[in-house]
């Protein structure tokens, strides 16, 4: 029996109209993930990629069409609602987005205390995700302190620390050399295989070509390809 998408779109468009010229940043998306898929987002620069996690993430809404997150529908989403369909979700990027005077250990407890997580709690979790995303040594150094690879690692291990249902990751490797890069992906892909739902979102074809996974390819806000065999199979004309 076929679980039920943790996230859906349905003919999902954004458009922004600017005198009489309308800018079709989506136009007409339609995208399933199950829980447990590790799925790539792939476009060049311009091709509706950022669009589509701000509309996942409840920061615009769209024009017209649906989009459904882990059974919250956002294009109708209450916004005392959206602090609470957010928290579901684990969102990376590219700049890292660390607080530049709390450690490593402060910077993930941070995000438990967000929610009001109890201090023991904290305690036991913090640690834990520390060790997963290989920084267990590294808590008490500031992110000024540590390479950019291990930036974007205490950045995972802040999104993760609410055991979301969900990791977004909107280009992970942006500011990472290719080996850093590679090493991040083999970490989204371990975090996948403990059960939690990745998205990655990502203009680097190459990294992608490396990992055998679902890739959805964009282009000019459509999807032109989906495919399962892990190769960004269309080339943009």
């Amino acid at each position: 029996m076929n679980a039920a998408p943790i996230l859906q779109t349905v003919d999902l468009k954004k458009h922004y109209q600017q005198g009489e010229h309308i800018t079709k940043a989506l136009d007409g998306v339609n995208l399933s993930v199950n829980a447990g898929e590790f799925v790539a987002i792939v476009g060049t620069s311009g091709s509706g990629k950022s669009t589509i996690i701000k509309l996942l993430t409840a920061e615009l809404k769209p024009t017209s069409g649906s989009v459904l997150v882990n059974g919250y529908q956002l294009e109708s989403i209450k916004r005392a609602s959206i602090p609470y369909m957010r928290r579901t979700l684990g969102v990376i990027f590219q700049d890292f987005r660390l607080i530049e005077n709390k450690t490593v250990y402060e910077n993930v407890a941070f995000a438990m205390r967000v929610i009001g997580a109890a201090p023991k709690e904290i305690k036991k979790r913090v640690p834990y995700v520390l060790e997963l995303v290989g920084l267990e040594n590294k808590g008490r150094r500031l992110p000024n302190e540590l390479s950019g690879g291990e930036q974007q690692r205490v950045a995972i291990a802040r999104a993760l620390i609410n055991n979301p249902t969900m990791i977004i990751a909107d280009e992970p490797t942006g500011n990472l050399d290719p080996q850093r890069s590679f090493e991040i992906m083999l970490l989204l892909e371990q975090i996948n295989a403990l059960g939690t739902t990745v998205m990655v979102v990502t203009h680097e074809k190459g990294l992608v070509d490396r990992f055998t996974k679902r890739v959805v390819a964009i282009d000019e806000g459509r999807v032109v390809s989906d495919g399962m065999d892990g190769y960004y199979s269309y080339e943009a004309q």
